[in-house]
């Protein structure tokens, strides 16, 4: 029986594991803004975390698809991923800089703690991972 670890495997548990921790960090940091801020900052936690999945979804999901193209397909997911995520994360923070409802500080402590937590992970689940080159 085979160790090996397939490449959708993998992207498989980066997906789920996480959401789960992303949905984890939503919930104290909610905790935590809706006590030191109020519903305005519940909110920003909720808004942070939300980014945090559609962003490292999107990341997942562009490495999964590129993956099945050739390399230079690849490299233009990735790269075309990449700069969706950032004109769209800049988009995105420049909109709601100026709204009532946003909590500067806990949302940013959000988005961070979301995407330290997940760079964390990714990193851990590629690690233990048994890729063998030219996997699928």
């Amino acid at each position: 029986m085979s160790r090996e670890t397939t490449t959708a495997q993998v992207f498989k548990t980066v997906l789920i594991q996480g959401s789960i921790l992303i949905a984890a960090i939503a919930i104290i940091g909610g905790l935590l803004g809706y006590l030191f801020a109020g519903t305005n900052g519940l909110i920003s936690a909720l808004i942070g975390a939300g980014l945090s999945l559609l962003f490292v979804s999107l990341t997942a999901i562009s490495v999964a698809v590129g993956g099945r193209l050739p390399l230079g397909g690849f490299f233009g997911m990735v790269l075309g991923g990449w700069l969706v995520k950032l004109i769209g994360f800049a988009v995105l923070i420049g909109t709601l800089k100026n709204a009532d409802f946003i909590n500067g500080p806990v949302m940013f402590f959000t988005l961070v703690a979301s995407i330290m937590g997940t760079l964390v992970l990714d990193s851990l689940v590629v690690l233990r991972s048994r890729i063998t080159v030219g996997s699928e």
